[in-house]
Formats: C-alpha cells, structure tokens, sequence
C-alpha cells in the first residue's frame, strides 16, 4: 500500500486491525451503522429540507431499512448492550420512511416491518 495524504487511512502510522482480530459484535454493529447512516442518507435526513435533498430516494431506502432489520433481528442475541440502540436507530428510519412515503404502506408493510413486526 503506498502513501497518500488525500486518503485517510493510508499513512504507515495508522493502526491496521486484522479482520480476523476484530470481535463479531464489532463487525456487527459497524455494519448496522453503515446501513443506517446510508439510509438515512437516502431519506434525505442530512439536509435541512429532506423532501429537497438531492440524495432521497425511498426505493433506495426502503431497501437499506430492510436489510438493517433483517441483520438486527438475527444478530440481536450477540449484541449485548448495543442491541437497544441500533433497534432504535432502525425504529427511526422506518418511521421516518412512513413519514416521506406520499402513500405510506399499511402497519406491518414497511420496509423491514416483516422481520420487526409494525412500527407505529
């Protein structure tokens, strides 16, 4: 690997951590924030006016929360005191979904909803 200042994570000084080294919770919870920051992202959360943030795409989204939901309901056994926060985090997105669909889905039709059951 060679240097790049534009880069983060390329300098020699940084601590590279072996996959194998990393604890299963860690991967986990790393995943479920990258879909979470990536859905909100397509519900357009990161701008001031989400109904005008170039970035919303619900299709996208509705796609993210339901893979979110499906790794949270089959990892929540193993992830100790994360567990609450990110079934919070995913509670969020998928209301926040309800709220930006022009026809929301019915309870229990959402994105997700078949593995976390309905979100009111």
């Amino acid at each position: 690997m060679t240097d790049s200042p534009d880069i983060p994570g390329t300098d020699d000084s940084a601590p590279v951590r072996e996959l194998a080294e990393i604890p299963a919770v860690e991967v986990i919870t790393r995943a479920a924030v990258m879909l979470m920051s990536a859905a909100a992202e397509k519900l357009g959360l990161s701008d001031t006016d989400p109904d005008e943030s170039p970035y919303r795409d619900l299709d996208e989204a509705r796609r993210l929360i339901t893979a979110l939901a499906g790794l949270v309901t089959a990892s929540a056994e193993y992830l100790g005191l994360h567990a609450g926060p990110v079934r919070d985090g995913l509670k969020s997105l998928q209301l926040a979904f309800r709220e930006a669909s022009a026809a929301p889905d019915e309870p229990g039709h959402g994105p997700g909803e078949k593995y976390t059951g309905p979100v009111w």
